[in-house]
């Protein structure tokens, strides 16, 4: 028996590696054809991508504020999960110190003010029959000076994605540092996890790498995209024309709620699938010498491989199953933030992203525990502008 609890973790440590040296590494299955990679049987991924696609209605708690009625209006290109040429608008604007402020729009004629987002809905289920005089459509301000469009990301393989270690991303900046004499260094964030109060995991879904979790990424998204509440996001936008009980999203007779569906959807998707004919090209493939001799490929990585079946990742509340693990796939990116001189100038909102609970529990601590450098540690732990909500 260990009792030792620093042996323990030792031993455990060293269990892991043992598994992931005897685990032979294997390509992760790729393609187009709405079939699982493994993970799920398909007739449960096929159910899942049905939750993804399903179309909500107001009586299932769609909005008040809302971008789209379903996950595959924006993720659809050639399937579900793929991307699209939908876009997102998000806008801000400088306080009088020059640092970036998350947006105030007014709405229901200017009455009510949504503020600690940067993210602006395209559309309203009001003013309808039964709230004829309520108007609350976002409308951008003249205030709101700093003002970006965001492509609807890939999520097909992002079950891969999540499974890669957080230290090998760290170890790419790490070489890409080392390598360019410092002129290029990818930067690792550390963001909170949202199933797993306290936790936190490298940041690699969405475009400010916002999320580690594809469970906290399908819980944001459902709130802010779709203005569904569910356990992760359980508080409305705004409760103007809002009739639903919190939240929306609830459990079903299997115990899952849409949230635990679209991640386990993701999760078994397959990679995209190489165009293997164009490959076979000789201008593909002097491009792709090319892509390498001049460097593309230090910060477009080729390949990553996924921890080993069995590693417990995003606080505990997921382990990587065979079908993720020890796994090679192929995504031309390091999933890490690079200053390219091309920023949008959007700053990421804590409140939006994390919920309101997480964003106040990490912000006390920064408050009470490091009153004087709470600023520079958030941008280094969590990858958040903490100025912007001073």
């Amino acid at each position: 028996m260990i009792r030792h609890p620093m042996r323990a973790v030792v031993v455990a440590a060293g269990l892991t590696a043992a598994i992931a040296a005897l685990s032979p590494l294997s390509e992760a299955p790729a393609g187009f054809d709405n079939l699982s990679n493994g993970m799920v049987n398909d007739s449960t991924h096929q159910a899942d991508q049905g939750k993804f696609d399903e179309v909500e209605a107001i009586s299932d708690g769609l909005g008040p504020l809302y971008n789209a009625q379903s996950c595959r209006e924006c993720h659809q290109n050639p399937v579900s999960g793929g991307p699209s040429q939908i876009t997102e608008l998000r806008v801000g604007h400088r306080g009088p110190d020059g640092r970036f402020r998350n947006a105030d729009i007014p709405i229901a004629r200017g009455r009510v003010v949504i503020s600690g987002r940067t993210l602006v809905n395209d559309r309203a289920i009001c003013p309808n029959a039964a709230f004829p005089d309520s108007e609350i459509q976002e409308r951008v301000p003249d205030t709101e000076t700093i003002r970006t469009r965001r492509a609807s990301l890939n999520l097909l393989g992002d079950g891969l994605v999540e499974a890669v270690g957080d230290e090998t991303l760290l170890d790419i900046a790490r070489e890409q540092r080392r390598t360019s004499h410092g002129q290029i260094h990818g930067q690792a964030l550390r963001v909170p996890i949202v199933e797993a109060p306290g936790s936190t995991g490298v940041g690699r879904f969405g475009w400010k790498d916002q999320h580690a979790s594809l469970l906290s990424f399908s819980g944001d998204a459902y709130l802010n995209e779709m203005g569904i509440t569910n356990r992760l996001f359980p508080d409305e936008i705004t409760t103007i024309c809002n009739t639903v009980a919190e939240p929306n999203d609830k459990p079903d007779s299997t115990g899952l709620a849409d949230v635990d569906r679209f991640a386990r959807f993701m999760r078994a998707t397959k990679a995209p699938a190489r165009d293997t004919l164009l490959a076979k090209t000789p201008k593909a493939m002097t491009g792709s010498a090319l892509f390498d001799k001049i460097g593309c490929a230090t910060c477009h990585v080729r390949t990553l491989t996924t921890a080993a079946a069995g590693t417990t990742i995003n606080g505990g509340t997921f382990t990587i199953p065979p079908a993720l693990g020890q796994k090679s796939f192929h995504p031309f990116g390091d999933f890490l933030l690079h200053n390219v001189g091309t920023g949008d100038g959007i700053v990421m909102a804590m409140p939006e992203h994390y919920g309101r609970k997480v964003y106040q529990i990490v912000w006390k601590a920064f408050s009470t525990v490091w009153p004087a450098r709470r600023t520079r540690y958030a941008r280094r732990r969590y990858g958040v502008s903490a100025c912007a909500h001073d």
